[in-house]
């Protein structure tokens, strides 16, 4: 794990994170040398300077991307954007829920996310998905050198994670190049669901997978017998809990395993184990739609997947970084020794011999999110070579 900051263990899951996804190591140091002293103080008042140094180098970006526009070089201006997003996302991630400007940043967000992925010409739509009275958006990303409907990959989200962190951290692109599409999304409690509306999580996380499924299954495109599920950290509990009540994905993937969730929130109540985001019980209850903290325990209570994945029937890969400050990687061992039924389990720790040992793989995740890659392909009859 890279440590800019030497005490701040939720900072520097941010820096790593944003490294993962195209931040530029010049532009870090630049955004995180003012923040020493920051980075000790209390979340409220660490979180706004971290805001406003990241907010000032995605700004700067944003104006070169327009001197960029201004003489027709637009892949340079796509660029600059891209991780002009990479660093509104970064900041906003970090702020108190209702904190001031956090909705306006995140629109800014959203903005500079499309225009880079327009002028870039990357292979990226975004799509909404009918889901109630609502929408569930997403990223779609078509598998390259695929004649007739190609299997796809649906990618969700952990707790604080969202659809462009995903998609910029990388899978979708080597998925791609292997023959299968991805369908990365918001799901309630994450992203625009939630912040734009109002969609909280739930622990049935079959209720939006299903719709998700409907939509693909309609697509000309998309191979239905083909939809695989992968979920990141929180997806870790989302995902195999989808598998086991949706029939119709074909294979399921944790990066991150967290088969016990209402146990991590026990842990961090005794302030064992290491939290993601700062104002993290403010977070949690805004993620979870719960008016206080009784409310939220009750709530998490329902969150583990002890009798139910004898249900999965399918192939099934459970990750899980050997040092792990989040989730014990015996969760993972659970989760594996679990899916009794599956016809292909397999379980992989990432040691520091190939990286990814973090949670989820933040601090390295090339290494592992290519084994996940090839072990979709090969179980979807795609390619490796």
């Amino acid at each position: 794990m890279f440590r800019y900051f030497p005490t701040n263990y939720v900072w520097n899951l941010s820096v790593d994170l944003a490294l993962e996804m195209g931040a530029r190591i010049g532009e870090i140091e630049e955004m995180c040398a003012p923040l020493q002293a920051a980075a000790t103080q209390a979340d409220d008042e660490g979180t706004r300077a971290f805001l406003d140094s990241w907010v000032a180098m995605g700004d700067k970006l944003c104006l070169l991307a327009r001197e960029d526009e201004s003489h027709g070089r637009l892949l340079s201006a796509g660029e600059k954007l891209s991780r002009a997003a990479v660093y509104f996302l970064t900041a906003e991630r970090m702020q108190a829920h209702g904190a001031p400007g956090r909705a306006a940043l995140y629109a800014r967000m959203l903005d500079a996310f499309q225009r880079g992925v327009r002028l870039s010409h990357d292979n990226c739509e975004r799509v909404e998905i009918p889901y109630g009275e609502s929408v569930i958006a997403g990223l779609y990303v078509r598998a390259e050198a695929v004649s007739g409907p190609a299997p796809v990959l649906v990618q969700v989200n952990g707790l604080d994670s969202t659809k462009e962190m995903k998609y910029r951290v990388g899978l979708p692109h080597w998925l791609a190049k292997r023959g299968v599409s991805s369908l990365v999304i918001d799901q309630p409690g994450t992203g625009e669901a939630l912040r734009l509306h109002g969609l909280t999580a739930r622990y049935d996380s079959e209720a939006w997978a299903s719709p998700v499924v409907d939509w693909l299954e309609a697509r000309a495109d998309i191979d239905a017998t083909r939809i695989g599920l992968e979920g990141v950290s929180l997806g870790g509990y989302y995902c195999p809990r989808a598998v086991a009540f949706e029939p119709r994905f074909a294979l399921g993937v944790v990066w991150g395993a967290n088969h016990d969730w209402r146990d991590v929130q026990k842990r961090r109540l005794a302030r064992e184990g290491a939290m993601p985001v700062p104002h993290y019980w403010e977070h949690v209850r805004w993620v979870w739609g719960a008016k206080d903290m009784d409310d939220f325990l009750r709530i998490a209570e329902k969150v583990h997947l002890d009798g139910i994945l004898d249900r999965i029937r399918v192939p099934f890969l459970v990750t899980h970084g050997e040092s792990d400050k989040q989730i014990p990687l015996a969760w993972a061992h659970r989760t594996y020794e679990q899916l009794v039924n599956s016809p292909d389990r397999e379980l992989k720790v990432f040691t520091p011999r190939e990286g990814g040992i973090q949670h989820s793989s933040f601090d390295n995740s090339i290494n592992a999110g290519h084994y996940i890659a090839d072990w979709v392909a090969e179980r979807f009859d795609a390619r490796t070579a």
